[in-house]
């Protein structure tokens, strides 16, 4: 059975699939700044309030024993490693935002958009402050304060890259394409293309 002539029913259905995603794309880009843009006013917000209501060495109990406020400023990466290479993390963090913007923006899925919208949020929140909190432009280090016990003080924006990651992992595991078309489950698919 043909859906027109010399067109396959598959092609047909693939064409249309294409189709509807590109008539998508502007919502999942809406989707993809609404998300970064939101969760990266979150992140500038705290941080503000956590410079100006917090005293460096003097945490606040804020839930019992499990979270507390405790206003640190890190020069380096994750669990503050490579302390010495500020630099160098900044200018990662702008690799990351530029190709994070490039994925986003070619994605066809709500989902992707959402976990892309955080991990844009997550790595531009660490480079604003890098960028432009002291000691210099460039060097600065990241303002944290939220501290559980047991693990290192973090920021709004680690929290956005570790669902960031989570999501995408979640999205690579369950097979959800970046473009959001399906994947066709006929083994001799890959075959035909």
């Amino acid at each position: 059975m043909q859906a027109a002539r010399g067109t396959s029913l598959s092609d047909a259905d693939e064409t249309q699939t294409k189709a509807s995603t590109t008539v998508r794309r502007p919502v999942v880009r809406a989707i993809f700044v609404a998300v970064a843009v939101v969760l990266l006013a979150i992140d500038q917000v705290t941080k503000v309030a956590a410079v100006a209501g917090l005293t460096p060495g003097r945490p606040h109990q804020l839930v019992g024993s499990l979270l507390r406020l405790n206003l640190t400023r890190n020069p380096g990466a994750a669990f503050s490693t490579g302390t010495s290479h500020t630099a160098v993390f900044t200018a990662l963090a702008i690799a990351a935002a530029i190709v994070t913007v490039w994925f986003a923006f070619r994605a066809g899925s709500r989902a992707w958009a959402v976990a892309l919208g955080f991990l844009f949020a997550g790595v531009v929140g660490n480079l604003v402050d890098r960028v432009a909190r002291a000691p210099r432009a460039f060097h600065g280090f990241v303002v944290d304060f939220l501290e559980l016990p047991h693990w290192p003080i973090f920021n709004v924006a680690d929290i956005c890259i570790t669902v960031a990651a989570v999501l995408i992992l979640v999205l690579a595991y369950r097979g959800v394409r970046l473009s959001g078309l399906p994947v066709d489950p006929r083994p001799d698919a890959e075959d035909e293309q």
